[in-house]
Formats: C-alpha cells, sequence, structure tokens
C-alpha cells in the first residue's frame, strides 16, 4: 500500500473547454452548438482533410468525430460545416486564461493546450469560499461571456485532476477526485489506454504481460515495470496509484532536448520523389536548432502510411559522427533511413526531429568538410531573411514544385487557417 500522507495533497483543477473549436466556431456564426451538428473541418476544399472538432449533437446524430475525413461526413441539410479560424481560437483561448486569473496567480495556471489548462485552486477558499463553488462560478462566467460549456476535473495532483476530467468529468460537468477514489474509480479503468500517458503501443506492451486494468499495473512489482519499459515503467506504477510528483508549470524536462516537426500531408504520396516535402521539415527543424544555437547528434524519422494501405509506418532513427543543424545533412540523412525502411506504401503522415543537443559554440572544423563554416553561415543568412521578410522571402527549389507544401501552410495558424 501506499501511505498518500507522504506526496502533496493540493486542489489542482483541470478544465476542458467541451467541443472548443466547434464551441467557438458556432458563436461566431451565432449558432447554439449544443443544438445543431457542427463539424470542423482544416480545409472544405480537401475532401481528404479531417475533422478537427465536432458538436455533441454531430457526434450522436451522424457519428462524426475528430478525425472523420470530409467524404466520410454524411450528406445531411442539417449539417454545419465550418472551417477553422486559428488565431480567432487563440485569442479566445488566452482570454480564457485572462478570466483564470482573476482568481488565481499566473504562476498557479499551466495551459495543457488551446482548450485545456491546469490550475491550482490551493488556498483560495479563504477569498472564493469552497472549491466547487468557484468552479461553479468560473463555469457560469465562461457560459456568460463566451457562451462555452466546460468540464473541470479536480484532484490533489496533475495527474488525478486530469483524469477526473477525462473519466468523469466530461459526463458530468464536474468530479473531484482524492487518494480515497483511486481503488474505486481508477483501478476499475480498461482498456488501459483510458489511462493518461498510456498509447495503444503501450497497452499491448502491458497486456502481452497479463496487465489488463489500472488495479493489474498497480499491483505488478515495479522493479519487473522499470525492466521492461525502463524510467518509464517506474511512472507507469506510481501513476496506477494516483501519484504525480509534477509541478504545476514545470517542464517536463530541465531544457530543450529535442527539435522536431510532425506534418500530415494534404494527400496519399506515393512517389519517393514527392516526398521530397521531407527536405521543407528539415528545413523548419534545422531553422528553430540554429535560432537557438543548437545542433544535434542523433536524427530520427517516423513514416505513417496511409489508411487505404492499411496504416502503420515505422520510427528510426541514426546517430552521426558530428552533431549539426545544416538541413541538406540532415535531408541526406532522413533520406538515408527513408530509402532503408519505406516499403513502397503511400505516405501520409512525417515526423523529423534531432536530439543528443550540443551548444553550437562546440562546432569543430572538420579537415574532409570545408565548406561547413559557409554552409553554417548561409544558413543563417537565410533565417535572417525569413524572420524579416516572411516564411517564403526565400525558399528551395522543392517548394516550388507541385508536391511542395511550405508555400501553402506559410498562410496557416498552427496548421490551420
Amino acid at each position: 500500500m501506499i501511505d498518500y500522507s507522504k506526496f502533496p495533497n493540493k486542489n489542482i483543477a483541470c478544465i476542458d473547454m467541451k467541443s472548443f473549436f466547434a464551441s467557438c466556431a458556432a458563436v461566431d456564426r451565432g449558432i447554439d452548438v449544443l443544438k445543431h451538428p457542427i463539424a470542423v473541418v482544416g480545409n472544405l476544399n480537401q475532401k481528404g482533410s479531417i475533422v478537427l472538432a465536432a458538436s455533441p449533437s454531430m457526434k450522436k446524430r451522424f457519428r462524426v468525430k475528430t478525425g472523420t475525413r470530409l467524404y466520410e461526413i454524411p450528406q445531411h441539410p442539417d449539417i454545419i460545416l465550418i472551417e477553422p479560424r486559428m488565431e480567432f481560437f487563440i485569442k479566445v483561448s488566452m482570454e480564457i486564461s485572462r478570466l483564470l486569473n482573476q482568481y488565481v496567480p499566473t504562476e498557479a495556471i499551466h495551459v495543457y493546450s488551446v482548450d485545456e489548462c491546469f490550475f491550482d485552486l490551493s488556498g483560495t477558499e479563504r477569498l472564493w469560499g469552497p472549491i466547487e463553488q468557484t468552479i461553479k462560478r468560473i463555469q457560469d462566467e465562461l457560459l456568460e461571456q463566451f457562451q462555452l460549456p466546460s468540464a473541470v476535473g479536480v484532484g490533489p495532483n496533475m495527474l488525478m485532476s486530469k483524469l477526473a476530467l477525462d473519466l468523469d468529468a466530461k459526463k458530468t460537468g464536474y468530479a473531484k477526485w482524492t487518494f480515497d477514489d483511486v481503488q474505486t474509480k481508477l483501478w476499475p479503468v480498461s482498456p488501459l489506454s483510458e489511462m493518461w500517458g498510456i498509447g495503444s503501443r503501450t497497452e499491448k506492451s502491458l497486456n502481452d504481460i497479463g496487465i489488463y486494468t489500472v488495479g493489474d499495473l498497480a499491483h505488478t512489482d515495479f522493479k519487473k515495470l522499470e525492466k521492461k519499459f525502463g524510467i518509464m515503467g517506474n511512472q507507469y506504477y506510481h501513476h496506477a496509484w494516483g501519484i504525480d510528483l509534477s509541478e504545476l508549470g514545470a517542464p517536463l524536462v530541465e531544457g530543450q532536448v529535442s527539435y522536431g516537426k510532425g506534418q500530415t500531408l494534404y494527400r496519399d504520396y506515393v512517389t519517393r520523389e514527392s516526398v521530397l516535402v521531407i527536405l521543407e521539415i528539415c528545413e523548419d527543424v534545422s531553422r528553430r536548432a540554429r535560432e537557438a544555437g543548437k545542433e544535434g547528434r542523433t536524427v530520427h524519422l517516423g513514416i505513417g502510411y496511409s489508411k487505404h494501405s492499411f496504416g502503420g509506418g515505422f520510427n528510426r532513427s541514426i546517430s552521426i559522427e558530428e552533431a549539426t543543424n545544416d538541413t541538406l545533412k540532415i535531408y541526406k540523412t532522413c533520406m538515408a533511413l527513408f530509402d532503408k525502411f519505406h516499403d513502397g506504401r503511400p505516405v501520409r503522415k512525417i515526423t523529423i526531429s534531432i536530439t543528443n543537443l550540443e551548444d553550437e559554440t562546440s562546432m569543430q572544423l572538420s579537415l574532409f568538410d570545408e565548406h561547413k563554416l559557409r554552409n553554417r553561415k548561409l544558413g543563417t543568412v537565410m533565417d535572417d531573411i525569413r524572420n524579416k521578410y516572411g516564411s517564403t522571402a526565400i525558399l528551395r527549389a522543392v517548394s516550388l514544385m507541385e508536391d511542395g507544401t511550405a508555400i501553402g501552410r506559410s498562410k496557416l495558424v498552427g496548421g490551420h487557417k
């Protein structure tokens, strides 16, 4: 058994705006998100574009949810399709943070995503009364000011508040979990992928060793879990007991540990030449590293295949002799990985990152690469031009080809209109 008296016991709230994108779009159009079937679609001109958010009615009546493709949405006169206005959504999110700031100080707020954030209400009872009343007041103000319905989970730490939200409050509007609820509310959870922090792959690995519920996980020897999953095994074990030592707003790891970018393509990319969009992604990754004065020694490439080819994909990495933030070096490394592991199926998603970071000042000039310093200066000049005149002020030729995406994506915010 765990002695919970040794662990922090706060009042951490996790708030989620119900169908946030759909709600914002509905308010912008002057319609009720709870009554009308609404879907926010990335691009209404592309049949393969995905649904970013769906209203409750859309989910219930037409079984359309986040991730549904535009062409899968039935033709029905009641359905309202809306393209996203990401800049507007972000502004609304910032206003919500300002509202929360009226109840707790800035340092007690941790924005988790555009539509979700944590805030610490510990000690606010002396100002605002019981926690439940404060949450109710905040939810009422969100409805009054923004016409946005919300759900709130409260727990003794970030993990428990998130679990209370996802597993309970999203059905009821509000839920508070304590350590006393771990055995009755958390342990029965199955499948394991419903547990925050456990994905489908980890779930399968846990199932393979006979772990099917969170309770099973809590009663597995954590040394066995550490042996199989490393440090994450220790975390899985303690999370199964409701233990989380994360500080509100603290970074998961001290300092930046990687630079990367993932992109879901507009359509299936079939030929090797069309996947030259990899070069555009390498340019973005390299640019971010250069601006931070960092370079990486390990290059990662992730490829997701089209669902029309039964999905799947691969994630591979390779460490190179010298750390770099040179676009072309990273690109050539990625293409070497692509040629080695790609099985010929159409590509729909690409993810690239560099890790094992070093300070750029540690760069050593290679006797066999006389152009290294020149390329570094050239990359910096290109970055400066883009920063001053826009991301499309200077482009590589691949971006002007039919399969290039840089020009189109330069007009997007967060990957959307």
